[in-house]
């Protein structure tokens, strides 16, 4: 069933979401190498708290930590490591949801670590424009085949490969709820979109072939050919003529200044 929000729900995933934002900021201060991505999971921790909220994904099914951080070929779901030390050159992405008042906030953000290859930062800056060319489509009328096809296209026409298993979803008093978003798709497929529908798009996109295989762990989600994956998101509202985005990139962008990218 998909739930469509009123506007006092829709403030209160907002306040998540902008707790989010900011735990994202607070992450992208200590983002360098030689830093542990349990380092970050630890800061990202007492930031939620702070702010007098929870971190949605600790516990979620018996995850672990506070974030995903999914370095390089490492898609989503990533756990964070003491063992696991950013290296320059290095992408990690760095996903989380937050839960507060009864609602949850989520987006996802990949930071370059130090200097990183060019073909792998115009990976990350065609996910990053494909996330807005999907969320230009969530207004009502359109369809969930929309939002996909504007992400496939605008990544594959760069020669990226779109993962298939992994997709966007429907958030609100639930982390996920109705309906998938998915990054590929046909125009004028799939369910009509409608005013107060909550969703979270989220890329993720591979340098290489989209195929990908989960580690023992059961959480970890990497490339087959071990080749970078880039992943952005942010939570929006299906509005008349344009999405409401609730998450923002603005406290990293504060943080990185000419390194956002």
């Amino acid at each position: 069933m998909i739930y469509l929000k009123t506007d006092e729900e829709i403030e209160l995933q907002r306040e998540c979401n902008v707790i989010l934002a900011k735990t994202l900021g607070e992450v992208a201060k200590v983002i360098a190498p030689g830093v542990s991505t349990l380092q970050l999971d630890k800061i990202a921790y007492e930031c939620i708290k702070d702010h007098g909220a929870e971190p949605g994904c600790l516990g979620y099914e018996g995850f672990p930590a506070t974030l995903c951080t999914s370095v390089n070929d490492v898609v989503v779901h990533g756990i964070p490591s003491a063992d696991v030390i950013l290296k320059e050159g290095d992408i990690v992405s760095v996903d989380t949801t937050v839960l507060k008042n009864g609602f949850y906030g989520d987006s996802a953000y990949t930071f370059p670590v130090g200097d990183v290859a060019e073909d792998v930062m115009n990976l990350m800056r065609t996910t990053k424009a494909a996330l807005y060319k999907g969320i230009e489509q969530a207004v009502v009328g359109h369809r969930l085949g929309d939002i996909g096809f504007a992400i496939q296209s605008h990544c594959e026409s760069a020669g990226y490969s779109v993962v298939r298993e992994m997709v966007g979803h429907g958030i609100g008093r639930s982390m996920h709820e109705s309906p998938d978003v998915p990054n590929y798709g046909r125009r004028g497929n799939g369910v009509v979109l409608k005013n107060g529908m909550t969703i979270a798009i989220e890329p993720m996109i591979c340098m290489g072939r989209r195929h990908i295989y989960i580690e023992d762990d059961g959480w970890t989600c990497r490339t087959v050919d071990h080749k970078p994956a880039a992943h952005y998101e942010h939570s929006v509202v299906v509005r008349n003529g344009k999405a409401d985005v609730m998450s923002t990139f603005e406290y990293v962008e504060a943080v990185l200044g000419e390194r956002f990218i």
